[in-house]
């Protein structure tokens, strides 16, 4: 996955909210959607109020950055560009592929999504260790604040009709965190 929406929580959200200067309670809820919003109308990005790869990469979140199928922008014309693969922004077949054999050269896992781990192999992603790491949860990952939590499910509007689905599916394999924050939400899609 590489999309954070209003509705979701966890350690992604709560790296979002430190970036846009938020109450970081890892809980996306009104005032993180408006800091986004607000955020990408500055900053001449789409204004949907989704935090996708495009919005990550301006900030400079590479360790949120999770590039798969059917994923699209600018972040994927990237991607694509530095594996030379047409660069149509649309992360489709060509492109996993070019991924896969680009892993499989690097001694990476070969799932064919680029990651943190892939990006700051690639030439033109300037992702650092220490953003690599940061997105591998371990024993001290902090948890959301489930007060926080219980307190936006109380007080939050639902999240758009069309975003239940992922939410849904997100919710419901949250308990099944791996290695890695991206390696839960890649079995999701």
């Amino acid at each position: 996955m590489s999309l954070l929406m209003r509705g979701m929580q966890g350690e992604p959200v709560r790296i979002l909210q430190q970036k846009l200067g938020v109450d970081a309670d890892g809980v996306f809820g009104v005032k993180t959607d408006e800091a986004l919003r607000a955020y990408q109308s500055e900053n001449s990005l789409a204004v949907d109020g989704l935090a996708g790869p495009d919005t990550f990469m301006h900030m400079g979140l590479y360790e949120l950055i999770l590039l798969n199928q059917h994923t699209k922008g600018e972040a994927v014309k990237k991607v694509q560009t530095a594996l030379g693969v047409e660069a149509d922004g649309k992360y489709g077949a060509a492109t996993g592929a070019a991924v896969k054999k680009f892993q499989g050269e690097q001694g990476l896992e070969q799932d064919g999504a680029a990651g943190p781990m892939t990006l700051a192999k690639i030439a033109g992603f300037e992702i650092s260790d220490a953003q690599v790491a940061a997105a591998t949860i371990t024993d001290d990952t902090p948890a959301v604040d489930a007060s926080a939590a219980e307190r936006a499910a109380q007080t939050e509007p639902a999240p758009p009709e069309e975003h239940k689905s992922i939410v849904a599916k997100i919710e419901d394999t949250v308990a099944a965190v791996g290695k890695s924050i991206w390696s839960t939400v890649k079995s999701i899609l």
